[in-house]
């Protein structure tokens, strides 16, 4: 049995040191960050609906909604992506540890 430590795995478990009043890693700031920007997105989308709603509905605004949905729709795809892709990487390198 290796008692050889991997320096990767070590640094995919190092807590971030950008905020102090959270811990945790760097896999999870990146989550935070990929929520806040969707949450920002969504806020966005509901404003934009309120205003269709409030009897804006000029194809200006509704082309902008429609901006802003694929606009989300793109960055959950991206979101989902890199988590994945983060977390798989992850898993291999606690494999082979």
């Amino acid at each position: 049995m290796s008692t050889a430590i991997n320096p990767l795995a070590t640094l995919a478990a190092a807590p971030t040191l950008t905020d102090k009043s959270k811990s945790g890693s760097w896999f999870e700031a990146m989550a935070d960050a990929w929520g806040q920007t969707l949450d920002r997105e969504a806020g966005s989308i509901e404003n934009i609906s309120s205003q269709i709603s409030a009897g804006d509905d000029k194809p200006a605004t509704i082309t902008q909604l429609t901006a802003e949905t694929l606009k989300m729709g793109f960055l959950s795809t991206g979101s989902h992506t890199a988590i994945s892709s983060a977390g798989e990487a992850l898993k291999t390198m606690a494999q082979k540890s």
